[in-house]
């Protein structure tokens, strides 16, 4: 009796000794944590010293694993019935900065230098919200809820997409690559732009920013330009002379300049040719006029970080053109073109304006005049015309009352010609 209590004592100061090693069933189990999931799993051994003492090492390896991220759940409870339930994400654990800085240059190949610098930008602020210590194989929907409230809380919805839709980036290769639970790149939810709608120029407004807004010919003409191709605004400060071809019409979009005066690509990765109607071709020989004396420049257009190609060229829309000074840049950027535009607009009187809604006024206009679905999608340099659906369908239908009377008509019209056949 005596040799009882002895043992049993014996064994509770042994048990006393070594954390997350207990008793369950006449057997020993060990309690750890990984993954944010506690877990318990019986050894299937007697209660000894001996055993107490190989428990609590075995935790300890476990531990050590769980830290440096080489932990497999399977290889030491082949036999577990959790073993499958809790392997279902990354073949090892990584921190987020480590594999950030991993995915950072991978993602750097298809993009331009200026990208690059967003992007990564972009990533840092996720990762510090979110702890870049933490190993993505323990993230939950719920941490990607918590870091969209908090990107929103300090941020404009605008700039807040662009973080999401980054780290969804972020995430989609980490879910490729096992390193995190898949349905964490969907997480990333963007915020709806309440108030972002297209804010179309009418006639009468467009007319008032040529007569009253543009003090300079050139500027009256790059507006006109804008309003009747639907260029982006990189786009139409990255045009040069050599993209014009006033015999056929056409206008060949190959570049874009960004706010740091760097030369790419197109938005979509590709080359568009933009048919011009006649106001844009008369807008095209005045500023062609306008820097018929004007040097070619020499520029370099990247396509990603790595591969780029040189072009000399003349600036179409130039500063130098209205310029006073001796030194002036050779090509407007986005932001130069903003304050431009924004003098002019309020010269004019119009409702103040991003310079963006010159590209919403050319897609509402073509779609009020029921041109093509994809032949406007083509011109503004979308992939197909479901975003002209999703952006514009409110100028689709609002200003359509007329639709069905038009399709009837047609519908007439081609079966009076069909009985002739």
């Amino acid at each position: 009796m005596g040799r009882e209590r002895t043992s049993a004592s014996g064994l509770e100061a042994e048990l006393a000794k070594h954390k997350g090693i207990e008793i369950h069933g006449g057997s020993i189990r060990v309690v750890f944590m990984w993954r944010r999931i506690r877990c318990r799993e019986t050894l299937g051994l007697p209660v000894t010293k001996a055993n107490i003492k190989h428990a609590a090492l075995l935790r300890a390896a476990i531990l050590h694993e769980i830290k440096t991220g080489h932990f497999e759940y399977g290889r030491h409870f082949p036999n577990s019935k959790n073993a499958a339930n809790y392997t279902y994400t990354a073949v090892k654990d990584e921190r987020i900065g480590a594999l950030m800085e991993r995915y950072k240059p991978l993602k750097a190949v298809d993009i331009t230098p200026m990208t690059e610098e967003k992007y990564g930008y972009a990533l840092d602020i996720c990762a510090d919200l979110l702890g870049s210590e933490r190993l993505a194989g323990i993230l939950l929907p719920e941490d990607i809820q918590r870091l969209r409230t908090q990107l929103i809380a300090t941020r404009a919805p605008s700039t807040a997409n662009h973080y999401l839709a980054t780290f969804a980036g972020f995430l989609a290769w980490c879910e490729d690559n096992r390193y995190c639970r898949e349905g964490l790149a969907a997480a990333c939810v963007r915020f709806a732009m309440i108030g972002r709608e297209p804010d179309p120029l009418t006639k009468a407004e467009f007319d008032q920013l040529i007569s009253r807004g543009c003090l300079h010919v050139q500027d009256s003409a790059a507006v006109t330009l804008a309003i009747y191709t639907g260029l982006r605004p990189g786009e139409l400060c990255g045009l040069a002379v050599e993209d014009i071809d006033l015999v056929s019409g056409q206008l060949h979009i190959i570049r874009a300049i960004t706010a740091d005066g760097t030369f790419k690509v197109p938005k979509t990765g590709k080359s568009r040719v933009v048919l011009l109607m006649p106001p844009a071709v008369e807008a095209c020989k005045i500023l062609m006029g306008l820097v018929a004396a004007h040097e070619p420049q020499t520029i370099q257009v990247y396509v990603n970080r790595h591969e780029s190609h040189s072009e000399s060229v003349t600036p179409l829309i130039s500063p130098a053109t209205q310029a006073r000074k001796t030194i002036i840049n050779h090509w407007f950027v986005p932001t130069s073109w903003n304050t431009k535009w924004a003098n002019i607009s309020k010269r004019s009187g119009i409702r103040p304006r991003r310079p963006y809604q010159t590209r919403h006024t050319y897609a509402c206009w073509c779609l009020t005049a029921r041109g093509n679905l994809a032949f406007i999608a083509k011109q503004m340099g979308h992939k197909d015309y479901t975003m002209l659906i999703k952006v514009y369908a409110k100028w689709m239908d609002d200003e359509s009352p007329t639709e069905l009377q038009h399709i009837w008509k047609n519908i007439q019209m081609k079966s009076g010609r069909d009985e002739y056949r």
